[in-house]
């Protein structure tokens, strides 16, 4: 059986449909959660696509088989199983789901009580070697299987957290990339002063507009086009399972997560001074400032929503943000949501009176950043060893939280290696020199091929 197991990932299960993940290892990862928790009641939810409703059921046969009573939410993001669990005080969640993964890929995203992450170092080995192992016995009690509806309250929740009375009546487009996005955008819809601009918003597994990643630059035209098409203020993008979301300006220009993250660290720290928010390693600088200006504290923590939310739950912290478009909240039970942060930011927008153009570019201005430049090298250690060798002499502080991170007088940059192929991840950026930013950045790559050409 272990070599069915290629799925277990570092946080996550992922693989192919049926080669490396089909109905019968599904149940029997339902049974294995069952064994290694011990809960009575757990949440159950699936994407979008075509394989889901399969390994769901099968994933709800192994849950009950264990005794367990499954409350099957349907289709739904991720947070939805996040919210489920933790709203309403269940012992686990599971959300059947390949997020971003090509179309005939599939998974699951594991939660325990309170919506607390089940990776590699906290109980997903443990469910691994028990699903890999002997057939387990079926409990004498055959859980329970229950239809739930949660949306209503989920909905609730994401409008109790914004200011309502400060929104703008804005143009938006939202483009759910045929994930499962425009639902839940079709539920908040008749709650906000928005006039919507729908792309690609009906659910479809074929994905006929290609799968859902707006990470890929080549996906981000059509929002882009729609914005400027339409006249519209924003436009949002998301994933498949929609726990990222992606953001245009007025001009349809796509705006780095870096500096979303500083947008929202300034709205809570503006509701809340005192407060701390976690930042990943990669690009800091403007965070850090911002939340000086504001009154809270930059904390830094390793990239990894396992080690964010640990890291949040630690520090009690009220928001953590990564460059990669995850964005956590402690009213969230220190999840992270793809549905809170376009609220939020629109909040901003009715706040202050600002486009979103111009809101960042304050920010890009004063801490101009290269985004993220990844590099295919044979041997991704010695490249960074090397590097930090050549430029680590020289520098003010070397960080080895993720990677590593080498800060200058007036520039710093984060390179770091992929967990799961052969490349290293670049970001540099200034004190608000955009051409020391351009320089230092083709500099850095140049070091860098010339190591993967020997």
């Amino acid at each position: 059986m272990s070599e069915l197991l290629g799925c277990f990932k570092a946080y996550d299960i992922r693989g192919r449909v049926p080669d490396d993940l089909d109905a019968g290892l599904a149940r029997r990862i339902g049974r294995a959660y069952a064994e290694a928790l011990s809960p009575g009641r757990v949440a159950l939810g699936r994407d979008i696509r075509l394989s889901s409703p399969e390994i769901a059921a099968a994933v709800a046969d192994g849950l009950r088989d264990g005794g367990v009573d499954v409350l099957d939410i349907g289709v739904v993001g991720t947070e939805e199983v996040y919210f489920a669990t933790f709203h309403y005080g269940l012992d686990g969640g599971i959300m059947v789901t390949a997020s971003h993964n090509p179309r005939d890929h599939n998974g699951m995203k594991l939660v325990r009580e309170g919506a607390r992450p089940i990776s590699g170092d906290s109980g997903l080995g443990d469910i691994e070697r028990l699903a890999a192992g002997p057939e387990l016995v079926v409990r004498p009690r055959r859980g329970g299987l229950e239809a739930f509806d949660h949306r209503s309250d989920y909905v609730e929740h994401l409008l109790g957290s914004i200011d309502t009375a400060t929104l703008a009546p804005l143009k938006v487009v939202v483009n759910a990339g045929n994930g499962g996005a425009g639902v839940v955008v079709d539920a908040l819809a008749p709650r906000l002063p928005f006039e919507l601009v729908r792309v690609h918003h009906e659910p479809d597994g074929h994905f006929p507009n290609g799968v859902p990643n707006p990470l890929v630059e080549a996906s981000r035209a059509v929002t882009a086009t729609a914005v400027t098409h339409s006249g519209a203020d924003l436009g949002v993008a998301w994933d498949g399972d929609f726990d990222r979301c992606f953001f245009f300006d007025e001009q349809g220009r796509f705006i780095e997560g870096y500096y979303i993250v500083g947008l929202l660290a300034e709205l809570f720290l503006r509701r809340s001074p005192g407060e701390r928010v976690i930042h990943d390693p990669r690009l800091t600088w403007n965070t850090i400032d911002l939340c000086r200006a504001f009154g809270g504290e930059a904390v830094q923590c390793k990239t990894g929503h396992a080690f964010i939310k640990e890291r949040m739950r630690a520090e009690d912290a009220i928001y953590g943000g990564e460059m990669s478009a995850h964005h956590y909240f402690r009213d969230f039970a220190y999840c992270d949501s793809g549905m809170l942060p376009w609220l939020l930011v629109a909040e901003l927008i009715g706040r202050t009176g600002k486009p979103l153009s111009q809101l960042v570019d304050e920010r890009i201005e004063r801490f101009p950043a290269s985004g993220e430049i990844n590099r295919e090298i044979d041997d991704p250690a010695a490249a960074i060893a090397a590097v930090e060798a050549e430029y680590g002499a020289d520098a003010v502080a070397v960080d080895h939280t993720d990677g590593v991170s080498i800060e200058l007088a007036d520039w710093r940059f984060n390179l770091r290696m992929s967990n799961t192929e052969p490349v290293v991840r670049l970001n540099v950026e200034t004190r608000g020199d955009r051409a020391l930013m351009h320089a230092k950045t083709d500099e850095l790559i140049a070091r860098l091929d010339a190591f993967a050409h020997g």
